[in-house]
């Protein structure tokens, strides 16, 4: 079994849920008492939300490689960053160390088109929705036509993000906001929508809309899985 290096502690609340996940597939898949090798660094997300607020991505990447290369040297043999928004500086991770970074956005598109979904919905902070590093990957490698809620909606589900759920505070009435974009958007065209931030899982579930939902937190932890036992013998 190969060691899964994960990049956490932005929210802690979802990388409990990688946590989670990663462990409860391994001993669905293996059974007996196995569980997942993995090694977790977990950031402070105080200091990492303050210098997105301040736009200091160069700040935050020196932070993420020291993650990266102290996983790297603990012997992990390949990383997951447990966020979608920090997937912004996978390039600069990578140019760091040696062993691979699985990017979220890869599995997600990947689930997407197994559905014959060519349209897709996309919510997650406004660095996810807004930038160009999580849709042009999509968009560019994978040929996905990603749409994104307006301007208005965007700040309602960033806010929802930073001010209730990476605080482990779940609302009737933010369910209902989200469910009432997610209908925008489908309205729009949206074929599925991608759950693009690692929080907003702990708000949506498929029951919530008619539209397939793609859940990046299980997705992304479900691939660090299949990469690490690949070449398990039971």
């Amino acid at each position: 079994m190969k060691t899964i290096g994960i990049i956490g502690g932005m929210s802690w609340e979802s990388s409990a849920e990688y946590y989670r996940i990663i462990n409860e597939i391994v001993k669905e898949t293996l059974g007996k008492s196995h569980s997942a090798k993995s090694i977790m660094y977990s950031v402070d997300f105080e200091e990492i939300e303050r210098l997105q607020k301040q736009d200091e991505w160069d700040d935050m990447a020196d932070i993420l490689i020291e993650a990266a290369i102290s996983l790297e040297k603990a012997g992990a043999d390949f990383i997951i960053i447990a966020t979608n928004t920090m997937h912004k500086l996978v390039s600069n991770i990578e140019d760091n160390i040696v062993i691979p970074v699985i990017h979220i956005a890869d599995p997600t598109a990947i689930a997407i088109k197994n559905q014959e979904i060519k349209k897709i919905a996309l919510l997650g902070t406004k660095y996810t929705m807004e930038g160009d590093f999580y849709r042009g990957r999509l968009e560019k490698h994978h040929k996905l036509e990603v749409i994104i809620p307006d301007e208005e909606d965007r700040k309602i589900i960033h806010d929802i993000i930073y001010k209730e759920l990476i605080h482990g505070k779940v609302y009737v009435e933010s369910r209902d906001a989200y469910k009432e974009i997610i209908e925008k958007l489908r309205d729009m065209g949206a074929e599925g929508v991608i759950l693009g931030c690692t929080e907003i899982g702990l708000l949506i579930k498929q029951k919530d809309t008619s539209l397939p939902v793609f859940d990046t937190t299980m997705i992304h932890a479900r691939t660090a899985v299949e990469l690490a036992l690949e070449e398990y013998n039971t």
